[in-house]
């Protein structure tokens, strides 16, 4: 597997619960109104230590959504998941506005993490 090299973040972070591995700063969030079959999950723009799974479409509580899991690369656990970018830019995910300014964001739902101060 080689060896492992983690983005390490400081102020309000994100990790995962299982090996606290950094993800996301608190700073990141873009919405905290998501909710998952798993529980409450918060919507960030940018996220650190992670790997993309496959592609597939999913039936969520919105309807029908393409979607990649996304996995901690410090133990390999799922820790949400992603909106992947299309060409088109019509989706609300795609374009978000953010205090009336149009903000192009990476949109990464993560679930079940515990926010520290570092």
């Amino acid at each position: 597997m080689g060896r492992l090299f983690l983005i390490n973040l400081e102020g309000r972070i994100y990790t995962c619960k299982f090996c606290r591995t950094h993800l996301a700063l608190y700073e990141d969030i873009v919405s905290k109104t998501f909710h998952s079959r798993h529980g409450k999950a918060y919507l960030f723009n940018k996220v650190v230590n992670v790997s993309l799974g496959e592609t597939e479409e999913r039936p969520m509580m919105t309807g029908l959504h393409t979607v990649a899991d996304i996995y901690c690369v410090g133990c390999g656990s799922i820790v949400g998941w992603k909106y992947p970018m299309k060409k088109t830019r019509s989706t609300r995910k795609e374009n978000l506005y953010l205090n009336g300014t149009k903000c192009q964001v990476l949109m990464v739902a993560i679930i079940g993490s515990t926010m520290e101060h570092m």
